[in-house]
């Protein structure tokens, strides 16, 4: 038999993570100026047409993924 105790340490420790993440967003949204930022950074393109609304976060997504990079780098380093 396998052992998969490793595995439920994995899905424990994400399931905090994402508890932890949950309440961190609940808590700044209802903060005055949390989060209205996000999604909304100098860099990011939105076009508006007659009918036709096209948004693409290029800047946003930079972000995202630096800040995600930095983390997997220092929590991946042993």
């Amino acid at each position: 038999m396998a052992d998969w105790s490793g595995a439920g340490k994995f899905f424990i420790l994400l399931g905090a993570v994402f508890v932890a993440l949950g309440l961190m967003l609940s808590l700044l949204g209802k903060w005055p100026g949390g989060l209205s930022w996000f999604g909304r950074l100098p860099g990011d393109i939105l076009f508006k047409r007659d009918h036709v609304t096209v948004y693409v976060p290029v800047v946003t997504s930079l972000m995202v993924s630096i800040v995600l990079s930095l983390l997997i780098y220092f929590f991946s380093r042993r």
